[in-house]
């Protein structure tokens, strides 16, 4: 934002530019009913409908280069180049890391000759399950 604020002088610069620009053009009506006057320099004539972009209230082209500054920041630096930098960050939640040790665990029970997964994941001996009585009319759902 300091950056945005500190671009509010470049027009300044750019009107300076202009004036220079605008010294070397001359601009003479040849047009019949207006021979008896000669225009030296076409000036422009400001825009009765104009409606501030909300950055600057009293010149149209300061509002103007802030908005477009304004603009370009956000959508070409903060859009394409933090969604570049998001995309090919680092992983840092570890996910391809869980993904490898899986891989190697598969390997490493293929060598052994297990199963991928055990059935007896935990041992049977160590579930305690409830007697016939205790489940009584419990509905099991499986």
């Amino acid at each position: 934002m300091a950056a945005l604020i500190k671009l509010r002088h470049m027009p300044v610069v750019q009107r300076c530019v202009w004036n220079h620009y605008n010294k070397l053009n001359r601009c003479i009506s040849t047009s019949k009913k207006n021979s008896e006057t000669a225009t030296t320099a076409c000036e422009k004539a400001e825009d009765k409908n104009w409606v501030s972009y909300g950055f600057d209230y009293t010149s149209k082209e300061e509002d103007t280069n802030v908005h477009n500054a304004s603009f370009f920041f956000s959508v070409t630096l903060c859009l394409v180049f933090g969604g570049f930098a998001w995309a090919y960050s680092p992983d840092v939640h570890m996910r391809d890391w869980a993904q490898r040790e899986a891989y190697l665990e598969l390997r490493r029970r293929e060598k052994a000759g297990l199963p991928p997964i055990s059935p007896n994941y935990v041992e049977p001996k160590t579930v305690k399950l409830p007697s016939e009585e205790e489940l009584c009319d419990v509905e099991i759902i499986i």
